[in-house]
């Protein structure tokens, strides 16, 4: 079953079946790529399918990781850092990253009452 999220907020959602995502406030940084170019490091993420935890070494070092799929539809969407090795990469832990190229920002504002 899918969660839906308050769409008066702007929020990202699956670019396939538009499954509800992530909220934009959930956004830590834009600065970031993923395998298919730019990506978002957001906090907290809806109807996703966390993967079987691999060490990689990324652009930063050793962590381990699991790639993350919409549960509606199973396009991967990015992953979940599991564990970093280095101390100075610690706070991207139990973190997602959304590739901007698997994802659509949505902004749906509420009528204005007459």
């Amino acid at each position: 079953m899918l969660t839906y999220l308050d769409d008066c907020r702007p929020l990202y959602t699956c670019s396939r079946c538009h499954a509800h995502l992530a909220y934009q406030e959930h956004i830590l940084s834009r600065a970031y790529h993923g395998q298919t170019g730019r990506a978002l490091l957001v906090t907290h993420v809806e109807n996703v399918l966390v993967g079987v935890g691999e060490r990689k070494m990324l652009m930063t070092g050793m962590h381990t990781v699991a790639d993350i799929s919409c549960s509606n539809c199973h396009t991967q969407l990015g992953w979940k850092y599991l564990h970093a090795y280095e101390p100075s990469q610690k706070f991207k832990e139990n973190k997602f990253i959304l590739e901007r190229r698997r994802i659509i920002k949505e902004t749906n504002h509420p009528p204005v009452p007459s």
